[in-house]
């Protein structure tokens, strides 16, 4: 069977190819991608090419394909895997796959970065059996695909939650998660992720009694207080407040001051900027955890810590770098509740035409997530945008049209009208 894909060659070198896949192994699944997720982290594999941890072969004679937040149907299992995954069955899959190596240590091998035959930007992907048997191919039960392919990027802000611990005075025991009932901030948290955050932190059973969202960017801090609302947030026994600290000569002092005067038991960090960084360890109250949420490019990215306070103040700091398996089922099972809705994440919609390109440019497209549908031909267009495209393209008047009875957002109805009128790559 062939297959069009985005494959990476070399730093910012992707190439949309169509090729032949091998014959499915008895270990193997064949699958049917329907969208893909762009991520970040994409965008920094691109920039680090062969240098990316996550690379598994040469590049020269091994191209992987990119995309790791996907979603989509099974096509055909091998003998091995028949009985538990069926043809027409939907899936999702949790990238991060910690396989041993032979020595037994764990590898960072994923789809989307280190395999050949498998990434979300494809039509048609080949699982490898190990996916399988890490048990990170995950049974999806929805009317619709993009949560499936949200459900990724959602379990890796659930999992920096459960990595957050504290501890009693006297004791060595680490009591896992965020303070119940604490204070929270999340630092530069009014982005794609940093919503997340904030919609988990609402409506999980965990929750702080206040959490802080900051950002210096006044436009996506408008856009979070009206899809996550104050009123919302007390609704769930959580005083929010959102704070722009672009212009505050001493943020620190601005936001113990929310705080009572107090220091915070859970600080979060959604961008790699050292002033960031220090500010939420300035932020720490005693036994306070730092989570370092955004993940740098560049290797040798430092920032100060105060350990006088991880002395006498027992602060600690923690990082984590997506989730499990049990996050994305958490993930999952929150979004079929309709306890989590990832639809704000979405700002932009594109076909497998368009993925190169975004993907190399994502630092400089505003916005949140970009969703891919890979066997659509597209350009990548802001929701926001319909409308105006509209006027001349009934296309997208008819998408402007679902998405504003659907408070402007992403939602099942536009999926299924983009898959049945958008032409095909």
């Amino acid at each position: 069977m062939k297959t069009k894909a985005v494959r990476l060659y070399g730093v910012n070198d992707l190439r949309l190819e169509e090729f032949e896949l091998p014959q499915i192994k008895e270990d193997e699944i064949l699958a049917k991608v329907i969208l893909d997720s762009i991520c970040m982290s994409s965008h920094k594999l691109v920039i680090q090419g062969a240098n990316h941890k996550r690379i598994r072969h040469d590049l020269n004679k091994n191209q992987p394909i990119i995309g790791h937040e996907f979603c989509g149907i099974i096509e055909k299992a091998g003998v091995k895997w028949a009985g538990q995954f069926k043809e027409g069955d939907k899936f999702a899959i949790q990238p991060a796959l910690n396989v041993p190596d032979s020595n037994g240590d764990v590898t960072l091998w994923a789809p989307g970065y280190s395999y050949e035959f498998i990434g979300g930007n494809a039509t048609y992907v080949i699982i490898p059996n190990e996916v399988m048997e890490m048990n990170c191919l995950l049974e999806y039960n929805a009317d619709n695909f993009y949560m499936g392919s949200l459900a990724e990027p959602v379990s890796c802000v659930i999992g920096a939650f459960h990595a957050q611990y504290h501890t009693k005075a006297g004791s060595y025991v680490h009591s896992m998660g965020i303070v119940k009932g604490g204070s929270m901030a999340l630092l530069a948290g009014a982005g794609p992720m940093g919503l997340g955050a904030i919609d988990y932190a609402i409506h999980n059973p965990r929750k702080p009694s206040l959490l802080v969202v900051t950002d210096i960017d006044e436009n996506r801090l408008k856009r979070a207080a009206e899809l996550l609302t104050v009123q919302e947030a007390k609704k769930n026994g959580v005083k929010l407040i959102y704070v722009n600290t672009k212009e505050i000569e001493n943020p620190v002092e601005h936001l113990k001051n929310l705080n009572n005067g107090k220091l915070f038991d859970d600080v979060f960090v959604f961008a790699p900027v050292k002033q960031v960084l220090e500010m939420g360890d300035r932020l720490l109250g005693r036994d306070g955890c730092l989570n370092f949420f955004a993940g740098p490019s560049d290797p040798s990215f430092c920032a100060q810590l105060n350990f006088y306070n991880v002395h006498y103040a027992s602060t600690h700091i923690v990082g984590t770098s997506g989730g499990n398996t049990c996050d994305m089922k958490e993930s999952l099972a929150m979004m079929a509740s309709g306890e989590l809705n990832p639809a704000f994440l979405v700002t932009h919609i594109g076909g497998l035409d368009a993925a190169a390109q975004t993907t190399i440019n994502l630092d400089k497209i505003p916005g949140g997530k970009k969703l891919i549908y890979t066997h659509k031909k597209m350009e990548l267009t802001a929701i926001e945008e319909f409308a105006d495209k509209g006027k001349t393209d009934p296309f997208f008047a008819k998408l402007a049209q679902i998405c504003a009875r659907n408070n402007g957002l992403w939602n099942t109805e536009a999926e299924v009208y983009l898959l049945e009128n958008a032409p095909e790559i």
